[in-house]
């Protein structure tokens, strides 16, 4: 039987976790699902977040297929950002991992 590790790019939870993975993408998804937003109220909902973080991850999670970037020809230019529906699917995941936190951090004195 072969090591895991000769298989790990080929593991369904270690392709989701290259979605989804790392500090900001869940958070910066689950404000997306709320409803269409621009870039500026992202900020304002996750003060945490670097302007340039932010963008990078927007732009990953657009490259990903997981959202849907909106440019208005407009002055000044706007930009909105939408769930795509592969996005849509990551909610059920996203609402797991949330109650799962949930009831841990309940856990804790």
């Amino acid at each position: 039987m072969k090591k895991f590790e000769e298989h790990a790019p080929y593991c369904p939870m270690v392709k989701t976790m290259g979605y989804i993975g790392g500090k900001w993408k869940p958070i910066i998804l689950a404000r997306i699902a709320v409803g269409n937003i621009r870039f500026g109220k992202l900020t304002i909902q996750i003060p945490d977040i670097s302007r340039k973080i932010l963008s990078q991850q927007l732009k990953e999670l657009e490259d990903d297929g997981l959202i849907i970037r909106h440019s208005f020809n407009e002055k000044p230019p706007r930009v909105e950002y939408e769930l795509s529906d592969l996005g849509k699917t990551l909610m059920p995941i996203l609402h797991a991992m949330n109650e799962w936190g949930e009831k841990v951090a309940s856990r804790l004195p």
